[in-house]
Parts: C-alpha cells; structure tokens; sequence
C-alpha cells in the first residue's frame, strides 16, 4: 500500500434518528454526497441506530445491513470509514467499532469501558486494543467512554499516529469532552480526531456537538459549529509529528506496563 505523509481525515458530524437503521443509513448517504476526496471518514458513535441500550431488537451481524451499507461507502468514495453499531456475537452484545477498507476488508474493536447504567448491564466489554495501518499511518480507535482512561489509550513506543475518537458525548459534559481530548492528544504525542454527534436523542439527552482534530501539542485545528451538521476535512502532516517526537522524545520515559 503507498504510504503518505499527508492524510485526508474527514470527520461527519451529524444527528442520529432514535433505533431507526434504515432512516439513519439513508440520512448519512445524503449527507455523503458532499464528501470530498479523502482518506478516512469518521461517523459518529452507533451512527446507525443512536445510542440505545435495546441490544436485543437493534443488534446486526459483521456482514449484516449497517456493514454492508459501509462497505459500499469505502469502495464508492475509496476511503477507510470508521465508526461503530450494535453487534450480537456468540449470544453476546457489543458497541463494536469498525476500519472499513475501499477493497471491503474490515476490521473490529469492541469498545472496551462501558458506560455506567444501561451499557454496561446490556453490552460485553472488548478486551483488545486495534491498531491499523494505512498509507503509512497507524490509527487507533477509542469509544466514547474510553477517552476517560489514559491507561487503555497510552500510546507505548508510539503505536499510533492518529487516535480516532467516536461518539455520542451529551452537552451537560461537553468541557469534560474537549478537555479530555486535548490530554490524549498531549501524553500520547499523537493526532487526535473525534466525531460527536448532534441533537437530542430517545432519552431526551442532547449533544452538541463540539468534533474537533487537534494537533500532538494539544492545539485545536478544527472545531466544528455546535448544533450543526456539517463534514469537514483537514489534511494531516506526518513530518510536524515525527519532527516533534525527535525533539521531544518524552514518550521513552513513559512507565512500560502490561495490562491484565
């Protein structure tokens, strides 16, 4: 695969129509329609049925319609598509995010720290990190909750370039959500690109909104309009990183560990 020092990240910040697949997969190829050429494209969290508990009635299959659907976006705009459903696995349910290829190869990650209430009763906890690699980049991928734990997210030997953030983060803690966002940016000495979503969803909980990609420094380079749908696209650059990781190299004094 060519490698690249730049790359296209486009982050769809968007609303979620309440446990309603069908009328979310046809909202977001709409709103497709306007992407620009990219590389990756960042959905938000549950994009196709909002953040609901109802595991048993919502879940799908790895090859099931929301898959599928994906799919066909990476090869139509020949780009990775990241984001995550609803999953039933082996009598199981899972938050499980995606890396959907243009060739249609996909890769899983299970989110890993479930929020308290509803998730953690219905859904199973992943137990594996995903790192990827395309065109020379390495990504990983943290699920809304999981950006509250810098242990599961440390970023040893400098795994990754870009860590993905997807999801559904409500106004009421919105400053917690920046502010958390820029800590992963700064300690893991890698870009961070989060998608939140917007509007008010079943249990009249609203979000804002507030995506953002920030640099490796902690500095915000795009933040989106709160309250709005709206895809954006910034070009990320490989030398600022590696530049800065030579003449900052904090990450070899950071504490090995091995998680059990």
């Amino acid at each position: 695969m060519e490698t690249s020092e730049q790359l296209r990240v486009s982050i769809v910040q968007a609303d979620i129509a309440w446990e309603d697949s069908h009328a979310n997969l046809a909202h977001f190829d709409q709103l497709l329609q306007q992407l620009p050429a990219t590389d990756i494209v960042v959905l938000p969290e549950m994009f196709s049925s909002a953040f609901s508990s109802n595991a048993t009635q919502l879940a799908e299959t790895n090859n099931g319609t929301t898959i599928q659907t994906v799919q066909k976006w990476a090869n139509q705009h020949q780009c990775v598509f990241v984001g995550s459903f609803i999953a039933q696995e082996n009598n199981h349910y899972y938050n499980r995010g995606f890396f959907v290829f243009p060739d249609g190869t996909t890769h899983f990650y299970d989110k890993r720290h479930l929020f308290l209430g509803g998730e953690e009763t219905y859904f199973t906890p992943g137990e594996n990190n995903l790192i990827v690699s395309y065109k020379g980049w390495n990504l990983s991928l943290a699920i809304c909750y999981d950006l509250r734990f810098p242990v599961w997210l440390r970023n040893q030997q400098l795994q990754y370039d870009v860590l993905l953030v997807i999801a559904e983060w409500p106004t009421n803690r919105q400053t917690v959500f920046e502010t958390l966002l820029a800590a992963r940016a700064i300690e893991n000495q890698a870009y961070v690109c989060a998608c939140n979503r917007v509007g008010i969803d079943g249990n009249q909980l609203q979000y804002s909104g507030g995506s953002q990609v920030i640099d490796y420094r902690g500095r915000v380079l795009e933040r989106f309009t709160d309250h709005t749908e709206e895809i954006r696209t910034l070009v990320l650059n490989k030398e600022g990183l590696e530049n800065m990781r030579k003449k900052m190299p904090t990450w070899k004094h950071a504490d090995n560990f091995t998680l059990v």
